[in-house]
């Protein structure tokens, strides 16, 4: 009697999850919208266009209507995209192993090429940038050097940024740590600042035009911030690009929040590589089908192609990524961000 009582309450238990998952799927069949996702360095006015030149492909190309979530926070794009509001987002590498943390179902889409359109060269890099006539404080000889770093005011982007915290704060502990005074420092010493901290003062832009901000506006005396999402608004006045020793000039006409501090000038102090941001989506809101589309349209060529995403250089159009060789969209996997893991380990 048992054993024919378990038998039944296991049919009844499978037939309940199987209607469940039916229905899930059902649900992401039937999806008629879906939302995307963007963190704050790409939520700005001055890149509504280019986001809405994706949106209209993937509305044109899927029959769905697209919704795009702008945001001022990292955490709230990362929390969005893995408890499923959002079914598609644009992060970093760390804001989306966080995600994936909390939700396996995450999973990356596709990621923007180097200049080869391979995954070989898919990267851009993390700056630590001073105000111009200061820099000659963090030279040792003709070299650049961070040494000068510790007891300043310093302005990450959060702590969920691969570009804006991650990677440099992971290499000012390497650097640092090598030091005898320093053996024992890690990444959360970097966090707060003051007088007992490695830092007097750390504060954080909220985006890496923020954190840019925070040293041109004389707040940070030292800035961790990135190429790619500043371009829009400098350009290279001295030296190599993406070397150190590059000055770099605000546009008089920038938009915000660079207007306040157009024509300002920095000197980077040091740059790291780091690998591209991708585009993610939840694979609980998404069916197969549609992800095979999505992965479609994103690695396109008409996406390549399109000079509102991918801007030439001679352009000066605010657009999401510079074309300056074979640049697209290209397949990504979940392991190719270990080496962004490793930096925990």
């Amino acid at each position: 009697m048992k054993k024919s009582l378990w038998l039944f309450l296991s049919l009844v238990l499978m037939v309940i999850i199987s209607g469940c998952s039916s229905e899930a799927n059902s649900e992401s069949k039937d999806k008629d919208t879906l939302t995307i996702a963007w963190l704050p360095n790409e939520s700005g006015a001055d890149l509504t266009e280019a986001r809405d030149e994706i949106g209209i492909m993937i509305e044109e190309k899927t029959g769905k209507k697209v919704e795009h979530q702008t945001t001022t926070d990292y955490i709230v794009a990362i929390e969005a995209i893995a408890n499923g509001n959002a079914d598609m987002a644009f992060l970093g590498a760390q804001g989306y192993i966080e995600a994936h943390n909390k939700n396996e179902k995450v999973l990356p889409l596709a990621v923007p090429s180097g200049e080869s359109g391979t995954l070989d060269d898919a990267v851009y890099y993390s700056w630590l940038a001073v105000e111009k006539d200061k820099a000659a404080d963090y030279q040792n000889g003709d070299e650049f050097a961070i040494d000068n770093i510790q007891g300043k005011k310093f302005s990450f982007v959060s702590n969920s940024s691969t570009s804006g915290f991650k990677v440099p704060s992971t290499g000012i502990v390497d650097y640092f740590s090598k030091k005898d005074e320093f053996a024992d420092l890690t990444a959360e010493d970097l966090l707060e600042g003051g007088s007992e901290q490695f830092f007097s003062e750390v504060l954080y832009g909220g985006s890496h035009q923020g954190s840019a901000v925070n040293l041109l506006s004389g707040k940070a005396d030292v800035a961790a911030f990135c190429d790619t999402c500043v371009n829009n608004y400098v350009e290279l006045v001295e030296g190599e690009e993406n070397r150190p020793g590059a000055v770099y000039k605000v546009k008089e006409d920038a938009a915000e929040p660079f207007h306040t501090v157009a024509g300002k000038e920095f000197t980077l102090i040091s740059v790291t590589p780091v690998l591209n941001a991708p585009f993610v989506i939840n694979t609980e809101t998404i069916d197969e089908d549609l992800q095979s589309e999505l992965l479609g349209i994103m690695t396109s060529d008409e996406l390549a192609a399109n000079e509102k995403v991918f801007v030439p250089e001679e352009s000066e159009f605010s657009g999401l990524f510079k074309k300056t060789g074979d640049e697209r969209m290209v397949e990504v996997n979940d392991e190719w961000f270990n080496p962004i893991r490793e930096l925990s380990n």
